[in-house]
């Protein structure tokens, strides 16, 4: 939202595992010059439990690497991350170009990288270490699933960059959809939605902002499986039933938190989904109905729906209450 049986999460991974299996029904382009294959049609890349399928996939190969070695990092497009909070940092963005693909060489039909050529790593020894899907990307595990128009996932870092329309990463827990582009860091257990990205729990809260910084815990049991020979125990939970839990959410730019009777909006904030405590600073406005305070800094209580102003001593809070609208509760 990443491996022994009991042990890791079925989140989206394909850094690790044996070969991967490229299958396409419209065929396959192979050029030994640039070294990669491009699959046509209803194309599909598995390794272990990932699976991506999209109308055209492109996997760039080379000469498997020596076990212990690592290849000279490719140069990176600079798109910052959010400055994220220091207990937290923020990871480097996605490269543009990648760099090794630990274990396992491309598999595909005779027509592709395993066919053996003129060139000696036209073979068998040679690894896919960077994969591109085009067109109805749907990339997938036995719990957690992404889509988009574009992605490119290098295997060196294990970093998964989607684009296009209708960009959404779920799993048993959550949602996350954004406008502009989605990351997915699996070994750091990171998701970052950038552009109007919104978070949605599996019981409805809801955060937005500019950018969202999802941080996850692995190993977390997920909701069991509907197979009959799964187990349901968190001490054997199988595989197919395991995913990432949502652990904390980072928030920059334009907050909008919506609880079963406020709006609250701010500059930047950080939401706890265990707690249900979302903490809103910058320029906060909570909404209620007609009323509305203004102030530097709140905490939203998430489960009882109460959004609490913060102030530091010798803070004003400011606000507009009409009287008579029903409107009761207390406020800070």
């Amino acid at each position: 939202m990443l491996c022994h049986a009991s042990a890791h999460a079925q989140a989206i991974d394909l850094s690790h595992g044996g070969q991967i299996a490229v299958t396409a029904l419209g065929g396959f382009d192979w050029d030994q010059n640039l070294k990669k294959v491009v699959a046509y049609d209803q194309a599909k890349a598995v390794r272990n439990n990932a699976t991506v399928t999209a109308d055209k996939l492109i996997a760039y190969y080379r000469k498997k690497l020596p076990a212990g070695t690592t290849a000279t990092p490719q140069p990176e497009q600079t798109n910052p991350a959010p400055a994220v909070q220091p207990d937290h940092p923020t990871p480097d963005p996605a490269p543009s170009a990648p760099a090794t693909a630990p274990g396992g060489t491309a598999s595909a039909p005779s027509t592709t990288a395993e066919t053996k050529g003129t060139d000696d790593q036209d073979s068998g020894a040679n690894e896919i270490y960077r994969l591109e899907a085009i067109g109805h990307v749907h990339i997938f595990t036995d719990t957690d699933q992404a889509w988009g128009d574009k992605a490119v996932y290098d295997m060196d870092k294990a970093v998964l960059v989607m684009t296009g329309k209708n960009l959404r990463l779920t799993t048993p827990q959550d949602v996350l959809t954004a406008r502009d582009s989605m990351e997915y860091y699996s070994q750091q257990h990171i998701s970052i939605g950038r552009g109007d990205a919104t978070v949605t729990t599996d019981d409805h809260r809801q955060i937005r902002a500019d950018v969202l910084v999802g941080y996850s815990t692995p190993d977390a049991p997920a909701k069991p499986a509907t197979t009959s020979q799964n187990k349901t125990d968190n001490s054997d939970t199988p595989l197919a039933s395991r995913s990432n839990k949502l652990e904390k959410v980072n928030a920059f730019g334009h907050v909008w938190v919506r609880t079963q009777t406020e709006i609250v909006t701010g500059e930047r904030g950080v939401y706890v989904p265990d707690t249900g405590i979302a903490r809103i600073v910058g320029n906060v406005h909570i909404t209620r109905g007609p009323n509305q305070i203004q102030g530097a800094a709140a905490i939203i209580n998430m489960h009882t729906g109460i959004a609490t102003m913060t102030e530091r001593p010798g803070s004003r809070v400011s606000g507009l209450v009409v009287p008579n609208n029903g409107d009761t509760s207390d406020r800070k």
